[in-house]
This record gives structure tokens, sequence and C-alpha cells, in this order.
């Protein structure tokens, strides 16, 4: 019984830490300003920053070195990679609004010459993007600036260490869930910490849906103060539907199904567009309609 109360505590103190409040607005935002911002997860402090931090740029470090021994890391005068950073110095003086430590980051920009419909910010601001993703869905600034706004999103809001932190109270909940089924119901401990472990993959899962989204709205909100018409999230997910018919991408595995994304950034548009529209000191009536590039032939 005294374990049982133990492991009970302990479920406690794990919902606790997944409850409402760290999705709560931690400023009024008024509708003409944009997404609302909210608090970084508590989660996040169940890894550790230096180490994630540390670890991001030795992965980051290693993976430029291996481009660059197969000659696959695209030259500072290439013209695409110098768009790339022209499109990241315009995003990167807003990043304090999502998380004021990013302001002090050193980011960093770099192409890697890859049919990868792809493209990463680590821990720390560092960019990568794949040629294929340029190649294939033959992309404006402002789609590539919805691209570069959704996965800085990820840095900023810290979803590495709060997936970190996800994993070990997922497992420490469905661990100390087993032991209260076996305490209670004598049911084999065997048996309770395997569906533990499954239930906790599954948690998993489904928070990283929730990280898609948000990187989204962060990211459509980054580009519209850049100058970027946010309007071009949607083009760029009827762009990646119409690749991925042809033959699935790695890009969309992980990620929310095209419909559902473009539907929330629909809803999301009446929050953005006016930021935007103040960028090219116009109103959102007189904004020009979003013209898209078409896809390369196959």
């Amino acid at each position: 019984m005294k374990r049982l109360k133990h492991s009970l505590a302990l479920i406690a103190l794990a919902a606790t830490m997944q409850v409402a409040p760290a999705q709560q607005p931690a400023t009024a935002s008024p509708a003409a300003d944009g997404i609302p911002v909210t608090r970084l997860s508590r989660l996040r402090v169940l890894s550790d920053e230096q180490a994630v931090n540390q670890q991001s740029k030795l992965q980051y470090d290693a993976l430029l070195k291996e481009a660059d021994q197969k000659n696959a890391l695209v030259p500072d005068n290439d013209p695409q990679l110098q768009r790339l950073r022209g499109i990241a110095k315009r995003i990167i003086p807003h990043v304090g609004r999502w998380n004021a430590e990013a302001a002090e980051w050193k980011w960093e920009v770099n192409l890697l010459n890859s049919d990868q419909v792809n493209a990463f910010c680590m821990p720390g601001g560092r960019i990568a993007f794949f040629t294929g993703i340029l190649r294939k869905l033959n992309m404006t600034d402002d789609e590539v600036a919805m691209v570069m706004g959704h996965e800085i999103a990820h840095a900023l809001r810290e979803h590495a260490r709060k997936r970190q932190g996800e994993s070990q109270l997922a497992a420490i909940a469905g661990k100390v869930g087993g032991i209260a089924a076996s305490a209670l119901f004598g049911i084999d401990p065997n048996l309770t910490d395997f569906g533990g472990r499954m239930a906790a993959q599954a948690a998993v899962l489904k928070f990283s849906r929730g990280e898609e989204t948000e990187a989204d709205l962060v990211g459509i909100d980054l580009a519209a103060r850049a100058g970027f018409d946010p309007r071009a999230g949607i083009a760029l997910w009827q762009k990646m539907g119409a690749v991925n018919a042809r033959a699935p991408i790695e890009f969309l595995s992980t990620h929310p199904s095209g419909d559902t994304r473009i539907g929330e950034m629909n809803k999301s548009m009446p929050l953005v567009l006016p930021v935007y529209a103040r960028t090219r000191g116009t109103t959102v009536a007189k904004l020009p309609a979003y013209r898209t590039t078409p896809l390369p032939k196959s």
C-alpha cells in the first residue's frame, strides 16, 4: 500500500506538469497584433538547456563537415544560399517576441545539396535547407519564409527540450501506472510495464502533432512581421500535397495532414494579415492577391 501511495503521488506530479496554464497567453494580444504569445512549456525544465544546445552544435557541425567532405555543402557565394540568408536576416529580428533568449543566439544558415524535400532549425538557431525543397517546390520568397518560420518556431518554442521532458514524464507515468494497476488488481507487473510503455509512446506522438500546429502559427506570425505574405503558407502546403501525391516525401511523415494545417492557418489569417499589411504600409482590404509559382513538370 505504501508503494501504491508513492506511485499515485508521482502520477499527481506528472499531471501538474501538463495542466493548461502552460498554454495560456503570457500577455494579452490584440487581434491586429498577430498570434497570441503563450508561455513556454514547463516540461522543458526536465531537460538540461546547456546539454541540449551543446549536442545541437555538435550534430550541426558534424553534418556540415560530412556534407563538405562529400562536396554537398553549398558555398557561401551561391545565389540560393544568399537568398536563404537574406530571408533569415529579415525574420531573426522578430524572434524575441517568442523567446527572449533567442536574440542572443549565434544564428547560422546553410544549404545542403540533396534531393530531400526538407529543412530544419536546431536549438540555438542552426538552420539548414536541402536543395530538394527549393527545386521540387519552386518556392517564392514568401513560401521559403513559411518553411523557415516554421522550423525556427520549433527552436524558439524549445520543442526539443519539451520533447525530452515529455518522453521522460510519459515513461515515468507509464511505469507508475503499471505499478498501480499491478498493486490494485494483481496483474502481472511485466504485462502492465509493457502496456505503460505503449501508452507513453502514444502520448509522445500526440504531443508531436501539437508542436507542429504551434510551429505553423508561430511561423506565419514571424513571417508576417518580416514582411512576408502569410497566405503563402496555404499555397505552400497545397504544393506539398501535390508533390507528395507524385511520390511520398519524408518531410510530411511527421507532420499533420495538409488539410488540417491549412484549416488552422486559415482560421488564423485574420490575426496575421493585419500585421503583414502594416509592414507593407497598407490595409488588409488593399493587399493584392497572393500569387505562387507553378510546380516544375515531372
